[in-house]
């Protein structure tokens, strides 16, 4: 197929772009590379400098005859998105439609969207399948449940084909060491983690210790990026053959605390990796656990990369190596 990656040279964009060409799609990359990087792009895909935000630039490149795309270009980071509502609301709302509104004119109707875990909120019960009651509890959740409801609606208007993937915590880096663009102003926390284990941080913030959890953490299921990946192309194959919508959650269905992600860390690293415990940050669920079922069932798909060592390992090489640059 001809894909459309939209959001491309981001950190897991650039996984899926991977993975698209390994499975032998012709790719073309659209990105205004506000947190993508150049340095992600890969040198036999056409790349479209362009902007979500202006229609002009996605008619001009849907204008090109694509068979799908994927839609990776969402702001993501829930804290902000508590103190920050109008940004999310443009970029990741409108952006969105603008996004829908240009495919349906030219006749894209395939389309993988990155969803998020954040759209179900506090767990009513664990592990989370996709019936669970969606409740988001921060900002960035309610804008990925409500894109949801727009593909929805024009798959029932327009004939849109979709699968929205709800991932629990993206983490980890390329299996292969291909990529490693850093991720700029990480919000997430294993980004965070090497950042305080390479010297780019003097210490990092743990938010909350008083949580119900075994340790007063968080806890989080952990997915690798090229577990994700995968899964991407999975999806749009399914969908493009079979014309069946899918909303599927992907998640290692393992339950990390921040300390045991810390404590992991400080081991594998040989770092001592400082960290001081503040407030806890608003809209953050206490326990985040994922059952991937349906995934597997309809798509052959497992996290094969998501135990906690492989994903500190590959993204401690990934940050050893710019550190080593400099």
């Amino acid at each position: 197929m001809k894909v459309l990656v939209i959001g491309g040279a981001g950190y897991i964009g650039s996984h899926v772009v991977k993975e698209l060409m390994a499975k032998g799609h012709k790719v073309t990359v659209f990105d205004n590379l506000s947190s993508g990087l150049r340095e992600n792009l890969f040198p036999e895909n056409d790349f479209i400098y362009g902007n979500i935000l202006l229609p002009a630039d996605l008619d001009a490149a849907f204008s090109q005859g694509f068979d799908a795309f994927i839609h990776l270009a969402a702001f993501k980071a829930a804290g902000e998105s508590m103190v920050k509502p109008e940004k999310y609301s443009v970029n990741n709302i409108t952006g969105t439609l603008n996004i829908l509104n240009s495919a349906v004119a030219h006749n894209c109707l395939n389309m993988v969207f990155s969803s998020s875990a954040a759209v179900f909120g506090s767990p009513e019960y664990l592990p989370i399948d996709e019936d669970h009651p969606k409740h988001p509890e921060n900002y960035y959740g309610y804008t990925k449940l409500s894109i949801e409801e727009y593909m929805t609606w024009y798959s029932q208007l327009k004939g849109l084909h979709f699968a929205a993937l709800r991932y629990f915590n993206a983490a980890g880096y390329d299996i292969d060491g291909k990529i490693t663009g850093l991720e700029q102003n990480p919000a997430n926390l294993l980004p965070i983690i090497m950042e305080t284990a390479v010297g780019m941080r003097p210490k990092m913030k743990i938010f909350g210790d008083d949580y119900e959890t075994r340790d007063g953490t968080c806890i989080r299921d952990y997915v690798h990026v090229n577990d994700l990946a995968s899964a991407h192309v999975l999806a749009l194959e399914y969908i493009a053959s079979k014309k069946e919508n899918l909303k599927l959650n992907l998640g290692s269905e393992t339950g990390t605390t921040v300390k045991e992600m810390v404590e992991a860390a400080r081991r594998i690293t040989g770092q001592a990796i400082p960290a001081d415990f503040v407030e806890r940050r608003p809209g953050d669920p206490a326990n985040l656990v994922a059952t991937s079922k349906l995934a597997h069932e309809k798509l052959g798909w497992s996290a094969k990369y998501s135990d906690i060592d492989t994903l500190i390992k590959t993204t401690y090489e990934v940050y050893k190596k710019h550190v080593e640059k400099k």
